[in-house]
C-alpha cells in the first residue's frame, strides 16, 4: 500500500472551506494517496499546532487562510522572498526536516487569468478596490508582470498609501483619484464584495473588453460581480483563483502540477 501524506488547512472558521475537496481531486487525478483535513484552530493555540502536526513523519505541508496568514510568515523556516516582501504564508512544506514557507496567491491568481481567460498583463492599467491583506497578496506577483500602471482604490486613504509606498520601487503605482485613463481590469479585494456591503462605483473609466474580478467567490453571484456584468462580459469571481493557488501549494508538496480543468468544471457545476 501506498504512503499516506498528511496534508491540512488551518483557519477560523474552516467548516466552509473548499480546500480538502480540491486537493482530494487533485491527488486521486495525479494517483498520490493524501489525507487533507480541515484545522479550526485558534490563535492561542497556532504555533503550537504547527509543531505538532509535523512531529508526524508523514506530515507533508499545510495550506494557511484567514486569519493566520501573518503569524505564519514568522514560524521558523527558509521564507520566500514573495512571503517575507507581503508577510504573508498560506503553504508551509516540510521537507525531510526543513520547513519552507511560501505564497501562492499572487501566482495563482495571475494563473487563473492568464491560463484560463486569456489576460494579457502586459501595458495594462489595472485598478485594486481595497488596500488589505487580500490586496497585497496579489500585489507582489502583479507587480512583476510588467503592466503598465496600477491604481489603488480605499475607503481609508491611510491604507492605501501604505501599499503605495511599499510597492513604488517594484511598478508604477498612485492613488485611484490621480489616474484618469481607461482600466483594463478592476480587482475587487474588499469582503464587501462578498457581503452585500460592496457600493457600486459612480464613474469609472474602462474600455468595452475592460475585464472585473472578484478575489471573492460563491455558489452564488456575488454583489461586485452582479454590479460589474452590467457593464461587461468578463467578470469573474475567485474560485478560479482558489483551484490554482491550491494547484500551486500542491506542486510545493509532490513536484507535479495537478491537472486543475476538470477541478474547475466540478465546481462550476456547483453552482448549478
Amino acid at each position: 500500500m501506498s504512503k499516506k501524506f498528511k496534508l491540512g488547512v488551518i483557519g477560523n472558521p474552516i467548516e466552509h472551506s473548499l480546500s480538502p475537496y480540491i486537493h482530494s481531486r487533485f491527488a486521486r487525478n495525479e494517483n498520490i494517496n493524501i489525507e487533507y483535513l480541515p484545522y479550526k484552530v485558534d490563535d492561542n493555540n497556532f504555533y503550537s499546532f504547527i509543531k505538532e502536526f509535523f512531529k508526524d513523519p508523514m506530515a507533508k505541508g499545510l495550506n494557511i487562510t484567514l486569519p493566520h496568514k501573518k503569524k505564519a510568515a514568522l514560524i521558523e523556516g527558509e521564507i520566500s522572498n514573495e512571503a517575507k516582501f507581503i508577510n504573508a504564508v498560506n503553504t508551509i512544506t516540510k521537507d525531510e526536516k526543513k520547513i519552507f514557507l511560501q505564497s501562492t496567491d499572487g501566482i495563482g491568481f495571475i494563473s487563473d487569468l492568464q491560463k484560463d481567460k486569456d489576460f494579457n498583463f502586459k501595458g495594462a492599467n489595472i485598478l485594486f478596490i481595497g488596500a488589505g491583506a487580500a490586496a497585497e497578496s496579489i500585489l507582489y506577483k502583479v507587480a512583476k508582470e510588467k503592466t503598465s500602471h496600477i491604481s489603488i482604490m480605499n475607503r481609508t486613504e491611510k491604507n492605501a498609501e501604505r501599499l503605495i509606498r511599499k510597492f513604488s520601487n517594484l511598478t508604477s503605482i498612485n492613488n485611484a483619484d490621480n489616474f484618469k485613463n481607461n482600466y483594463d481590469l478592476i480587482i475587487n479585494c474588499s469582503s464587501a464584495g462578498l457581503t452585500g456591503e460592496f457600493k457600486p462605483i459612480k464613474e469609472i473609466s474602462i474600455n468595452k473588453d475592460s475585464f472585473f474580478y472578484d478575489l471573492n467567490y460563491s455558489l452564488v453571484e456575488t454583489p461586485f460581480c452582479k454590479w460589474a456584468a452590467e457593464k461587461s462580459d468578463n467578470v469573474f469571481d475567485g474560485i478560479g483563483m482558489l483551484v490554482y493557488q491550491a494547484a500551486h501549494s500542491f506542486k510545493a508538496w509532490f513536484q507535479v502540477f495537478p491537472e486543475t480543468r476538470s477541478v474547475l468544471e466540478d465546481l462550476e457545476s456547483m453552482r448549478e
